[in-house]
């Protein structure tokens, strides 16, 4: 499969580092935290299920829930059946309504970063593994998501990362060749994979050490945007990035 991507002039000239025309973000715990506590403890009342049962039967149908394979439906289901528990319509709709609330708690830091890069001027785009409910769940809870130029949603292309077509084509959505986006995951492999490619990447982990890379890798210039005149400037409060062991997309 062949991509072309529309070339575009640089606002400035950066010899020390890449040019960057587009910032591409993930979703989960780059622009939200870590799953939240309250939000699973909320999936085990309604499973029953107890914290390593649930986890594991979790993730285990989260690749081919994010890849379109499961319908949001068809996920619970298969959870149900590989737990041995039975779930009604009523309580599949409520474990719809918390697994968005598990993915909804804010990274604030990067969200107010990728505002400022959009009233700059910046492409910015979102490349998430994420299933059909949550996609649309997240959609509907943050409406500041449509500020995003393009958002990738995997189920929508029934693949996910690290599968290559996924990177190319959100690059042809965003106009940009690889080389000149700057993708952010927390992922290894995801990272990985858009390395192949040509991105200018960054792993993520936390708020500090990705302002610290962005400096060492010379796009302090990004990281240092502020509003034009006539946009007031955000408070950016220090990042809640919690630790637990529930972490992954």
């Amino acid at each position: 499969m062949e991509f072309s991507f529309l070339e575009t002039t640089p606002s400035d000239v950066r010899d020390e580092s890449p040019r960057i025309d587009a910032v591409l973000f993930d979703y989960g715990q780059v622009l939200s935290l870590p799953p939240e506590p309250a939000a699973w403890a909320k999936i085990r009342a309604i499973t029953g299920l107890g914290d390593k049962c649930l986890h594991d039967a979790y993730w285990e149908f989260r690749h081919d829930y994010d890849r379109a394979a499961l319908t949001g439906r068809t996920y619970w289901q298969a959870l149900a059946l590989r737990t041995g528990i039975s779930l009604t319509p009523i309580q599949i709709d409520q474990l719809f309504a918390a697994d968005v609330d598990l993915w909804t708690n804010l990274n604030l830091p990067m969200v107010a970063w990728a505002g400022r890069l959009q009233r700059a001027g910046v492409r910015t785009g979102i490349l998430s593994n994420i299933g059909d409910v949550i996609a649309e769940g997240i959609q509907a809870k943050l409406p500041w998501l449509a500020d995003f130029d393009h958002c990738t949603w995997s189920y929508a292309f029934a693949t996910a990362k690290p599968d290559p077509v996924i990177y190319l084509r959100t690059a042809e959505a965003l106009r940009t060749a690889p080389a000149h986006i700057l993708f952010i995951d927390d992922r290894e492999e995801n990272i990985a994979a858009a390395d192949a490619l040509g991105f200018q990447t960054i792993h993520f982990t936390t708020y500090a050490a990705f302002e610290q890379q962005m400096r060492e890798r010379g796009f302090g210039s990004l990281i240092d945007l502020v509003p034009s005149a006539d946009q007031p400037a955000e408070e950016e409060p220090a990042s809640t990035k919690s630790s637990n062991r529930f972490l992954r997309r």
